[in-house]
């Protein structure tokens, strides 16, 4: 059982990081969670689960380290990891920042952006779920602004989005498309016609990577990879909506600092 996944270059030439997006492939897990699905919150077999999530590690190349995750509630709440937390996250927040090393900060997600973050400077990580309601919210500013109360310098930090749901496959309503606008006039610019009356394709990887940088991100990079479209590749919740299905899996990403 090897776990199959996809890294950043701009992640990989930084000395102390490990990072690892990983896909669905690789796993133990049967039916519509084939096959590594790394959701605790899922109804898939626990132990299928855990032995997924042991897999992770070891691809990452790190068998023994501490695995720290969120439960994500899609808000705008960063925690700090000052020491290794529990394998079932308690913690309600939707990113993670930290200086310690020997822990593999991890987030969950199956159409929501990855973000995973290091400044190679003050040796500090982060990781962030941006749905579009936290991206919205500002989970990515609070991300920045968290890992600078550690010693960060924003301008240093190298951002990047991992799979997550492409525009083309992103259909959303008019209330959607206007909660942005009234948040600014100029958001108009990540809805593109879809075809149907009054609906919209929504960019949510170009919105992520533009608050980013808008926020000050030193660099930003995207792996621009479509959850929904590359079915052998990724779990996506909004294919699973569609289908019907009674559950979903979730694919991790993960980073760590050695």
């Amino acid at each position: 059982m090897t776990a199959k996944f996809l890294t950043s270059p701009q992640l990989e030439e930084i000395p102390g990081v490990r990072h690892v997006f990983f896909t669905r492939r690789g796993g133990c897990s049967t039916g519509i969670y084939e096959s590594l699905n790394c959701g605790i919150g899922s109804r898939d077999r626990r132990e299928d689960v855990l032995a997924n999530r042991q897999a992770c590690l070891d691809a990452l190349g790190s068998s023994t380290a501490d695995l720290c995750g969120v439960y994500q509630i899609h808000s705008a709440e960063v925690a700090r990891l000052d020491a290794p937390w529990g394998l079932i996250p308690e913690l309600k927040a939707d990113a993670i920042v930290t200086r310690q090393r020997n822990v593999a900060i991890s987030i969950l997600t199956a159409d929501c952006a990855p973000v995973l973050f290091a400044d190679p400077g003050a040796a500090v990580i982060g990781a962030a779920h941006a749905g579009w309601q936290g991206a919205l919210g500002g989970i990515l500013e609070n991300t920045l602004s968290e890992m600078e109360a550690l010693g960060a310098d924003r301008r240093r930090i190298c951002a990047v989005v991992g799979p997550c749901i492409a525009q083309a496959s992103y259909e959303v309503g008019p209330e959607f498309r206007d909660r942005f606008l009234e948040r600014e006039e100029s958001n108009g610019r990540w809805f593109l016609p879809s075809g149907k009356a009054e609906h919209f394709l929504f960019d949510l990887q170009g919105y992520v990577k533009d608050r980013l940088t808008g926020a000050g991100a030193g660099q930003v990079a995207t792996l621009d990879r479509d959850t929904y479209r590359e079915e052998e590749l990724f779990f996506s919740y909004r294919r699973t909506t569609h289908r019907k299905e009674e559950d979903y899996g979730r694919q991790i990403s993960m980073i760590q600092l050695t």
